[in-house]
């Protein structure tokens, strides 16, 4: 301290060039020496600090830790930037804090060791940063937000494509079943209306055909010409009975009468039915054993279900083939098959063989209806069984029906 005093005036003069605050401390942290600018940023008068211990420029908070950094750095004097990466305070004459940069560096004069405190008021410089850090934060939240929305917007606008894709899809798909469904109405006008022509034409054909039969030789001409019109009115009648099925089927005004059902009793009526319609050639084969089998079923279904389907069979299989009727009990499950070595069903029609009215595109020049199939598919629907087929065009087609064996109380409206 007493050759700072002696020097005061040469310190003084190095110490007032400089424009940043100066402060020079002893081992003791005791000041000895200061410049105007240092006075003025803490707020104190002209040597009013001499003297005085460093922690007067200090917040209170850091005079423990300030302590023990101050002995570490005097022991091991170094010339270096205080606290290189830490926000650093000081505390004015008012109390009031304000951030400080402070470079150090040691010296030594006569043996004693002091360290020069360069000191530099960075409120502005600390303001700036933290104005950069507010809008550096507020930027990324706004870039966050701004990232958050704009996935919530391509989440949406998936959403949209995807609900949109589907809207489309279900509106390809009405189209398309309209599109089927007035294709299946043409088809069945066509049909109705070659269906009851034919038998009404031929019908009128033989009615006028009798009148000219007068004499009594004629008889026998007169009775072909009657049969022709009792097969077509029957045939018309089964036409209407089709319909009628529908519409009970459709409307759940069908009603099974479930009993114990001898198989081979209903395999005679199918087949003595089928043997009038048998091309030239043509047999049918079923199984030896058919009377060992017995089911609770209902026995004018099960009747209409195996006729529809050796019918077909028959109607669609070429002279001197064979019709195969197979039969096998898969626990409670009666299983039927019926072979036939016809058309088939082409493979692009194939979806639509149970649907109403329809008919495959090579068979529509055969009599029909379109209504067989759906009909037999409903009723054993209604009954819990099921019914699925092979086909290839010009080898054939096989029909699987799986009929459950009901016990007797069951009883089942459609």
């Amino acid at each position: 301290m007493k050759f700072f005093q002696q020097e005061e005036n040469i310190f003084s003069v190095l110490l007032e060039t400089i424009s940043e605050g100066i402060l020079v401390v002893d081992g003791d942290k005791n000041i000895v020496a200061t410049n105007s600018p240092l006075e003025s940023m803490f707020g104190y008068k002209k040597d009013e600090l001499l003297g005085s211990s460093m922690n007067i420029l200090i917040p209170g908070q850091y005079h423990q830790s300030h302590e023990g950094h101050f002995k570490n750095y005097y022991a091991k004097s170094s010339k270096r930037k205080m606290a290189a990466g830490r926000n650093l305070w000081g505390i004015r004459k008012d109390g009031t804090e304000l951030p400080v940069e402070i470079g150090l560096n040691p010296f030594t004069i006569y043996g004693k060791k002091f360290v020069v405190a360069l000191v530099m008021d960075v409120t502005l410089s600390r303001e700036a940063e933290n104005k950069i850090r507010q809008l550096n934060e507020e930027l990324e939240e706004k870039v966050e937000v701004r990232t958050r929305e704009l996935k919530d917007s391509v989440s949406q606008l998936k959403k949209e494509v995807q609900r949109r894709v589907k809207a489309e899809n279900r509106i390809k798909e009405a189209l398309q079943k309209e599109k089927e469904l007035n294709e299946l109405k043409t088809q069945f006008l066509s049909l109705v209306s070659h269906e009851f022509k034919t038998p009404l034409s031929n019908i009128m054909v033989s009615a006028t055909l009798i009148e000219k039969y007068t004499e009594g030789d004629q008889q026998e001409k007169r009775e072909k010409h009657l049969e022709t019109i009792k097969n077509k009115v029957h045939y018309l009648n089964n036409i209407l009975n089709d319909f009628l099925s529908v519409e009970r089927i459709d409307s759940g005004k069908v009603q099974y009468n479930l009993t114990l059902v001898n198989i081979s009793k209903v395999f005679n009526e199918v087949i003595y039915d089928a043997n009038m319609l048998l091309k030239t050639g043509q047999r049918i084969n079923f199984p030896e054993d058919v009377d060992n089998y017995v089911m609770y079923q209902d026995e004018k279904i099960m009747e209409l279900i195996l006729s529809n389907l050796v019918r077909n069979a028959v109607k669609y299989s070429p002279e001197h083939t064979t019709i195969n009727i197979e039969l096998e009990s898969e626990g409670e499950v009666f299983v039927f098959k019926v072979k036939d070595s016809g058309i088939g069903i082409p493979e692009e029609d194939q979806k639509h063989i149970f649907s109403r009215y329809f008919r495959a595109r090579n068979a529509v020049n055969d009599q029909g209806t379109g209504i067989g199939l759906n009909i037999v598919k409903s009723h054993l629907e209604n009954l819990g069984g099921e019914i699925d087929f092979v086909s290839e065009e010009g080898k054939g087609t096989t029909f699987t029906v799986k009929l459950p064996n009901h016990e007797k109380d069951f009883t089942h409206r459609g």
